[in-house]
């Protein structure tokens, strides 16, 4: 007899035990289901918001517009996103993209000697070059990223300006302005940035050059210990940044008709937001290429989006700079509820 009450206090006491932890775990769940998802969810929100509030934006043709112009972005993103992994900064990229513009042009022209494929090559490398230096500087010369990128950023812009001479260089072959045509009625420029960010992704996901990457950037006296080669790593990554940037610089040449000195004037800040935005830790060691194609989609449907609007520049501005706090302030609750 004296058994019944037992029985019916811990049945009772077993069922409030086992029924309040899922309520939590299951609030839990949800919360950090929105934060791994959170740049799926705004991009969402922003396609639906600016889809009611114009018709024209979603759009097939709105579409191939959005992805043609985010294109450069990509690339310099891309690139960010290897050197920030790395707990470096690149801002010489958005001057890179003039230089190679203006060295591609230079020898593209009609009445030059070189073909155009030795002209893209060339602007590719001049970009690769000014890279390859960053990475010299940063690596070898233990020069703080900031310094050294910034440095390279005056030296870029003022090359762009001495070989173009102040002036926009025209008169390119039809061969050379082809590359903002199409194949297969998709956008050249389009098709480059699914190959770069492809095998960006390739490289950073299933390498071990990859791997080194996040080491050096998550613990690098840990990677140092275990054999990664800092100096290799962090000279590497500059000079894909260069690359990328050089690829972007000739695209956009060829998109304008012209080599033009200051083409990419701010767009070291864009491709360091979409970074950011797609949960690029500038710390480094954290983060994925994926974020970084969410960042920059992010970036591009806005900046469309609020141009079909008739949205003021300046507050456009306002709007992509709260974007970037929301994503710094997101990614910190993240690694606090990781950690």
């Amino acid at each position: 007899m004296m058994r019944i009450p037992r029985i019916r206090s811990m049945s009772h006491t077993t069922e409030t035990v086992a029924f309040a932890p899922p309520q939590r775990l299951d609030a839990r769940r949800i919360g950090r289901f929105a934060l791994r998802y959170s740049l799926v969810i705004i991009l969402a929100i922003f396609l639906v918001t600016l889809a009611i509030s114009n018709r024209s934006f979603l759009t097939v043709s709105n579409m191939n517009v959005i992805l043609i112009q985010v294109a450069a972005n990509a690339l310099l993103a891309t690139g960010a996103t290897f050197v920030i992994l790395t707990g470096g900064i690149d801002l010489s990229v958005g001057s890179i993209v003039g230089l190679a513009g203006v060295t591609a042009a230079l020898f593209a022209q009609n009445d030059g000697a070189l073909t155009c494929t030795e002209a893209v090559g060339l602007g590719v490398l001049a970009g690769a070059a000014i890279g390859a230096f960053n990475g010299l500087l940063v690596a070898f010369a233990k020069v703080p990223p900031f310094v050294a990128t910034l440095g390279n950023m005056t030296v870029a812009s003022g090359l762009a300006f001495v070989f173009s001479d102040g002036q926009p260089i025209s008169g390119l072959s039809d061969q050379f302005l082809a590359l903002s045509g199409n194949i297969g009625g998709v956008s050249i420029p389009v098709v480059v940035m699914i190959v770069a960010v492809a095998i960006s992704w390739v490289i950073l996901a299933r390498t071990r050059f990859g791997m080194h990457i996040y080491a050096v950037g998550g613990n690098a006296h840990a990677a140092r210990v275990a054999g990664v080669g800092l100096t290799g790593v962090r000279f590497a990554v500059y000079t894909i940044s260069g690359a990328l940037a050089g690829i972007a610089g000739v695209l956009l040449a060829a998109r304008a008709t012209a080599g033009i000195a200051n083409t990419g004037t701010g767009y070291e800040l864009n491709a360091i937001a979409a970074a950011v935005i797609g949960g690029i830790s500038l710390m480094g060691g954290r983060g994925s290429l994926l974020g970084t194609i969410f960042g920059f989609l992010i970036i591009g449907v806005l900046d469309n989006g609020l141009n079909i609007i008739n949205v003021s520049p300046f507050y456009q501005l306002i709007v992509k700079g709260l974007i970037i706090i929301g994503a710094v302030f997101v990614d910190s609750i993240t690694h606090r509820t990781e950690d």
